[in-house]
């Protein structure tokens, strides 16, 4: 019986470096699907839901904007879902490695926030971020913030990416 929880222990406490390697790219993913889902989601609570300041869809009846809303909230609960199942399955191969799972997160938040101000604020027009006479902070700060998000998840990736060459060339060697 003791060698079964000292086995368990172990295995959960010291995950496998190669297992981590060879999902690298899993757990990359894996963060971007939750970290777009989770910022979609805060931007769908916060700005269309607590504030009032859009709709996911601004060029039609105000209920064409709230039904708008409800498949921007549905597709987000879907990429989060979606990430946390990803991450699940890393920590039952116990291959899961928090820090490029957090770059991804980082890297995935920022890339909706960047999206979201360029393509759907500006390229379509079919919201803004607010309806004042001046959009051009608001646009700065959604914007600049969303470019440093996706600066700190990218270098985030590309660290761990680094060490990952590093864990295969011990597990090479070894």
């Amino acid at each position: 019986m003791a060698s079964i929880e000292s086995r368990a222990s172990v295995s959960v406490v010291h995950p496998s470096w190669s297992a981590r390697a060879d999902r690298s790219a899993v757990n990359a993913w894996s963060g971007v699907l939750f970290g777009v889902g989770a910022v979609a989601f805060i931007d769908e609570t916060v700005f269309h839901q607590l504030l009032h300041w859009h709709h996911f869809y601004d060029l039609g009846t105000p209920d064409l904007g709230l039904v708008s809303d409800g498949f921007f909230h549905a597709l987000s609960w879907f990429a989060t879902i979606g990430g946390l199942f990803l991450l699940a399955d890393l920590r039952r191969r116990r291959a899961l490695w928090w820090t490029r799972w957090a770059g991804g997160v980082l890297l995935g938040a920022g890339a909706f926030q960047l999206y979201d101000g360029t393509v759907q604020h500006k390229l379509l027009g079919i919201h803004q971020i607010r309806y004042v006479e001046d959009l051009l902070p608001y646009d700065v700060t959604w914007n600049l913030l969303a470019v440093a998000i996706i600066v700190a998840g990218a270098a985030m990736l590309v660290a761990t990416r680094a060490s990952r060459a590093r864990a295969r060339d011990n597990a090479s060697e070894a």
